[in-house]
C-alpha cells in the first residue's frame, strides 16, 4: 500500500495499513472499521477517517508530538464555552512497532474545509469573529503559553526577523523584496502585546474551518492554541477574506491599529519564510505565495 506523501525530510511512514493495526492492536472494538486518508492532511498530522464516526490522527514527525494530550485536557474544557463545535478526543493510542510516536483517535466532524465559494464570506467572516470572542474570553488559568520557538504564535514578531530576512533573500528574485521588508519592519515596530493573554486558536486557516450547508460548521486542529496575544487569531483577515470580508472581520473583532500591525507581520513572515521550505515540493507553493503576499499588501500602500 502506497504510504502518504511525505512533507518532512524526518516524517515516518504512515499509510492506512499502519492505522489498521494501530487500531487493531490497541482499539479492537474498532478494528474492523473502514480506514481511508483524509485528501487534506496538515503539515504537522496525518489524518484518516475510521468508519463514518471516528478520524485518527498521526503526528508526520517527533516535532509534532503532544497534540492529542493537549486535546484530550482542553478541549472538553473550552468545548462548552465556544460558538462552533471542536474536536472531540476519544482514545489516546501509545507508540508501537509500526508507529512510533502517541497518536489518537476521535470523534468525526462532518463538513468539507472551507473554500471561498462555499459561504457567503460576509456572513462567515461574522460567524468566525464570534467564534475568535467566545474563545478569548475562556478562562486561561494552567493554559499553554508561547514558548520560545520562533514559531509559536501569539508571540512578537523579533525572533522571527533573522529568519524572515533569510528566506526573503532567497526569494529576491521572485518578490517587490524592499516593498516586501518596509511592510515587514512597519509590523515589527509596532507595540508589542502588554495585556492579559487570551486564548487562541492560532492556525485559523482554510483547512482548519469546515463548512457544512453553506455555512461555517466548525473549528478544527488546535495544535497552536495558546493563551497569548490576540493578534493571533486576527490573521484570518488575511488568509481567508477580502475586501467587504475582510473589514467585516476586523470590526467584528474591533481590531486596534497595533494589533492590525503585529498580525499582518505575522501573516507576512508565515507566508515568506514557508515558501522556500515548501516550494521544491509543492509546485504551487511559489505563486501562491506571491498571490497571498500581493494581497497583504494591499494593506500596505507603494511608496
Amino acid at each position: 500500500m502506497t504510504g502518504v506523501p511525505k512533507l518532512h525530510d524526518d516524517e515516518v511512514e504512515i499509510d492506512a495499513a499502519v492505522v489498521e493495526r494501530l487500531l487493531a492492536e490497541q482499539f479492537p472494538r474498532w478494528a474492523r472499521l473502514p480506514v481511508r486518508v483524509v485528501e487534506r492532511s496538515g503539515t504537522d498530522n496525518v489524518t484518516f477517517r475510521a468508519g463514518d464516526d471516528l478520524s485518527v490522527r498521526l503526528p508526520r514527525t517527533s516535532r509534532n508530538q503532544g497534540q492529542v494530550e493537549m486535546d484530550l485536557t482542553w478541549m472538553p474544557r473550552l468545548a462548552p464555552y465556544v460558538s462552533l463545535p471542536i474536536p472531540e478526543p476519544l482514545e489516546l493510542g501509545q507508540p508501537s512497532e509500526v508507529y512510533p510516536f502517541t497518536w489518537g483517535v476521535y470523534h468525526w466532524l462532518p463538513g468539507a474545509p472551507f473554500v471561498p465559494e462555499s459561504v457567503d464570506r460576509t456572513q462567515a467572516a461574522h460567524d468566525l469573529a464570534g467564534f475568535v470572542r467566545t474563545l478569548r474570553e475562556v478562562d486561561t488559568t494552567g493554559a499553554p503559553v508561547p514558548d520560545d520557538d520562533p514559531f509559536s504564535r501569539g508571540t512578537p514578531l523579533a525572533p522571527r526577523d533573522e529568519m524572515f530576512r533569510e528566506a526573503l533573500d532567497e526569494l529576491r528574485e521572485h518578490f517587490d523584496t524592499a516593498r516586501v521588508l518596509a511592510a515587514w519592519e512597519e509590523s515589527l515596530a509596532a507595540d508589542t502585546w502588554d495585556g492579559t493573554p487570551r486564548w487562541i486558536h492560532g492556525d485559523l486557516m482554510s483547512g482548519n474551518l469546515l463548512v457544512a450547508d453553506g455555512k461555517l460548521s466548525a473549528v478544527i486542529d488546535f495544535a497552536t492554541a495558546r493563551a497569548a496575544d490576540p493578534a493571533g487569531d486576527v490573521l484570518p483577515a488575511w488568509w481567508i477574506f477580502e475586501g467587504e470580508s475582510r473589514r467585516a472581520y476586523r470590526d467584528a473583532l474591533e481590531v486596534d491599529h497595533t494589533t492590525w500591525l503585529r498580525a499582518r507581520g505575522w501573516a507576512l513572515s508565515l507566508v515568506i519564510i514557508a515558501i522556500p521550505y515548501y516550494m521544491t515540493r509543492f509546485p504551487d507553493t511559489l505563486p501562491n505565495g506571491q498571490a497571498s503576499v500581493a494581497d497583504i499588501l494591499t494593506d500596505f500602500p507603494a511608496h
